[in-house]
């Protein structure tokens, strides 16, 4: 920025000065007319006899009662004025009691008072029901309507020690008990350089204020998660994008002044948080206004280089780093007093910055004069906060949407930047296509044979390793069936064999016809152990398909049992099924991911194996209970029998193929292949459950099958 105080730039300094004069008086024309109340009160007194407020709310103001160092509840005004008279001290609302002349003395920002003011209302006010919106004041406060204790913010005492302040917004609602309204409000401050009631009270209907304060906290939030978004969206980019550090402290800016519209205003963070530190609150809203002025000049260095010279990035970093030090070690009545010099130092830094921006406009550099203008916008709207806070204006709190305003241009600038340098590496991309359009012509028809050869040989190679896995499991299967038989019939045949050989040779001619029922018998039962062996075989190799679905696990149980129910007691045995404990469970029943088909089929090779080992008379039990292991829940299916049971010893190998234990006292038709428990092994494993035998060897044995339930019920379940 050489040159930039010479003479010659006085045409930059009539932009700038001609920018801010307008900025300043239109932003005042349309902020600060609604703002000016026309009814004021005089001495404690407020007509509004004339006005309904329950239709158009009224921000108090003029003359209250005012009782400095006393703490007065209403009762103690009455017996004061029916003992004293009138009262000759009054105080202008909204303002400080800072330097205020009580008795020939300026009072100074610390101590206590209590304000005192009477409503006279309208006939048509005292039959609504009305409200008060109290704003943030300075910093602890209760407040009486009518002698009715509405409010308190904070804990109100006469000494720093016995005082907590706190910053909340309040709508307070009330209704007149006759034509006048009495506002009795004691305020305590100890912790801020400035006391009082600063800020207007608003007075109305209690509709109409409720939404005036509603649609105040949605714009207030509008701007404060579009401030915060913005910066996160940009620290976010910076993070996959360090080279640019554009974005870094733009994105820095943008979300520490979302951070401070929570803050000013409606206070939305204490809404949220209502205990939140009050010192910590201010001492944040310090910081971020002591370095919200570097960290834009920061900014504007990388979007406008060599426009910044090096002294004053460093003359602003050593100030800000000054100021934000005294905030941190200090007390909020400490540096509260430093607002006018943090403003003097941000509005330098805005002024300097649009100094440098006018001298990039003037030579036409992209994005300068958009920038400048919205810099002129939001210096403004920061002028005017400052000033409303050392209540030198009465429109407050404009500098988040004037930041909005420069945040949202900032992003079309940076847009623009990204949209440039996207260009850019199209423009070289499409130079760099056609450099090499010769080549790729050249190559075109050589990668097309390869491509197309290629693929089709993948096509091929797919193709053969698809035929070779089923050929492998067809093999492994063949062989598996192949031995099974081999070792499975070689008993059956022996025995038909010799009895064919003993028909033939007519050893005992009279017992030919019961050979051949033995060899009709055996014939039946190697026909039956060939389709099991093989489907066996299947499903040990993987060749079975499943059609999983959800299927409810109640549901399936009592159609099973409906189905064999018949079968079990034609065999001369009590079918009983118990599954009233899971059906208790109501919606919570127990679904089950399964191929319904399959696993009935292992479910009856259970019953079909307790009713093999069962007399006449015994019974047969199929029961549903839950159970939970590691995090997982198990619908588990118990079959129990009362037949002779199964040595403890042998459990772990029933479920082998072949595997049969000839149970003492056993009727002769009893036996089978050995194969209908490894089959239902296969079939409840490959539903990711697990199958179990428990007996003690003398009476009874129980099978259990546990099968995982799905989490979440579909839409329909069988």
């Amino acid at each position: 920025m050489r040159g930039i105080f010479r003479f010659g730039s006085r045409t930059i300094w009539l932009y700038i000065a001609a920018a801010i004069v307008v900025g300043l008086v239109t932003s005042y024309v349309v902020l600060s007319v609604p703002d000016s109340p026309k009814i004021q009160s005089e001495k404690g007194m407020l007509d509004l006899t004339k006005v309904h407020v329950s239709e158009n709310p009224l921000k108090l103001a003029g003359e209250w009662e005012f009782y400095w160092q006393e703490l007065l509840s209403p009762e103690d005004l009455q017996i004061r004025s029916t003992r004293d008279g009138v009262l000759n001290h009054w105080i202008s609302i909204p303002n400080s009691w800072l330097d205020y002349q009580l008795d020939g003395q300026e009072l100074n920002g610390t101590g206590y008072a209590t304000f005192r003011v009477v409503i006279e209302l309208s006939e048509q006010d005292r039959n609504e029901r009305l409200a008060l919106r109290l704003p943030t004041i300075f910093h602890s406060y209760k407040l009486w309507v009518n002698g009715e204790q509405l409010a308190e913010v904070g804990m109100v005492g006469r000494d720093k020690g016995k005082t907590i302040p706190h910053l909340a917004t309040k709508l307070v609602f009330f209704q007149p008990e006759n034509d006048t309204v009495e506002l009795v409000m004691q305020v305590a401050n100890f912790h801020h350089h400035r006391g009082g009631i600063t800020k207007y009270i608003e007075l109305g209907g209690s509709d109409a204020l409720t939404i005036r304060t509603n649609l105040r906290i949605a714009a207030e939030m509008f701007v404060t998660a579009s401030l915060l978004v913005i910066g996160l969206y940009h620290l976010l980019l910076f993070s996959l994008r360090r080279k640019d550090r554009a974005t870094l402290f733009f994105g820095l800016f943008t979300l520490m002044f979302g951070i401070r519209s929570l803050l000013v205003g409606e206070l939305l963070l204490t809404k949220l948080w209502p205990s939140f530190p009050w010192e910590l609150q201010f001492k944040i809203e310090y910081l971020i206004l002591c370095s919200g002025g570097y960290i834009i000049t920061m900014y504007s260095d990388r979007i406008f280089p060599n426009y910044i010279s090096r002294w004053f990035r460093r003359g602003t970093g050593i100030v800000t780093g000054a100021f934000c030090i005294v905030v941190i070690l200090t007390p909020a009545i400490i540096y509260t007093e430093m607002l006018p010099l943090i403003g003097v130092m941000v509005v330098l830094q805005m002024v300097y910055l649009m100094i440098g921006l006018a001298q990039a406009a003037v030579r036409r550099m992209e994005g300068a004069l958009v920038f400048l203008l919205v810099s002129v916008v939001a210096l403004v709207t920061v002028i005017n906060d400052f000033l409303y806070y050392n209540e030198w204006s009465r429109i407050g709190n404009t500098s988040p949407l004037g930041l909005l305003v420069f945040t949202i241009a900032q992003m079309m600038l940076l847009s623009s930047r990204f949209t440039r340098a996207a260009a850019n590496e199209e423009r070289i991309a499409s130079e760099l296509q056609d450099a090499n359009n010769k080549l790729i012509e050249m190559n075109m028809n050589l990668e097309r044979t390869v491509q197309e050869r290629t693929q089709a040989l993948s096509a091929a190679h797919d193709d053969i390793r698809t035929s070779y896995d089923r050929l492998l499991l067809s093999e492994q299967g063949r062989k598996k069936l192949l031995a099974y038989i081999t070792h499975d019939l070689r008993m059956p045949l022996s025995s038909m064999l010799g009895y064919v050989e003993a028909v033939q040779d007519k050893v005992k001619p009279e017992r030919n016809e019961q050979y051949l029922k033995y060899i009709q018998e055996n014939t039946i039962r190697i026909n039956r152990m060939i389709e099991e062996l093989s489907f066996l075989s299947h499903l040990e190799t993987g060749q079975v398909s499943y059609r999983m679905e959800p299927v409810h696990v109640v549901h399936f149980l009592r159609r099973f049992y409906e189905q064999y129910e018949l079968v079990v007691r034609d065999a001369g045995l009590d079918f009983m099924l118990d599954i009233e404990d899971a059906e208790d469970q109501g919606s919570n029943l127990p679904v089950v991911e399964m191929d319904a088909q399959r696993l009935e089929q292992a479910l009856f090779n259970l019953v079909s194996n307790a009713m093999k080992f069962t007399s006449r008379g015994g019974e047969v039990r199929i029961a549903l209970t839950m159970d939970e292991e590691n995090h997982t829940r198990y619908a588990t299916i118990s079959v129990q029998d009362s037949g002779m049971g199964i040595p403890p010893d042998q459990l772990e190998q029933i479920f082998d193929r072949n595997y049969r234990y000839d149970r003492p006292g056993a009727e002769t038709g009893v036996e089978g292949s050995g194969l209908g428990l490894a089959i239902c092994r296969e079939i409840v494993q490959a539903h990711g459950g697990r199958v179990r035998a428990e007996s003690d060897g003398k009476m009874g044995a129980s099978f259990y099958v546990s099968l995982p339930c799905i989490v979440g019920l579909p839409e329909e379940v069988q």
